[in-house]
């Protein structure tokens, strides 16, 4: 098993922070969402916030790459779907390159 840790912005506004959180609650998840991690190798994710900064953890077995998430998501129309209507509330970080969302942090301690 092995574990990434990823961080993006959301939108500063309270509204649609409160909204962003609704979409995320195990009732409004879509389906085909959780289908989608789970078939790329996703085990567990977990996100947190402060703010209107996020933290995910997501917990892979051996067949999860990012490129074939990646590959995955752009051949389902729900995926996209879903994608289009959170970046409504997502913003990239300051430094990331268009577009890009979710961004891999560097693991720098562990006891």
């Amino acid at each position: 098993m092995k574990r990434y840790c990823l961080t993006v912005d959301l939108v500063d506004d309270p509204v649609l922070i409160a909204e962003y959180e609704s979409w995320h609650r195990p009732e409004n998840i879509w389906t085909e969402i959780k289908q989608s991690i789970l078939d790329a190798g996703i085990v567990n994710m977990e996100i947190y916030r402060i703010s209107n900064r996020m933290f995910m953890i997501m917990e892979v077995d051996d067949s999860f790459s990012f490129e074939r998430k990646a590959s995955m998501d752009a051949a389902n129309l729900k995926v996209q779907q879903w994608e289009a209507l959170m970046w409504k509330y997502q913003q990239s970080l300051p430094f990331a390159k268009p577009g890009e969302k979710w961004m891999l942090m560097d693991k720098i301690f562990q006891l």
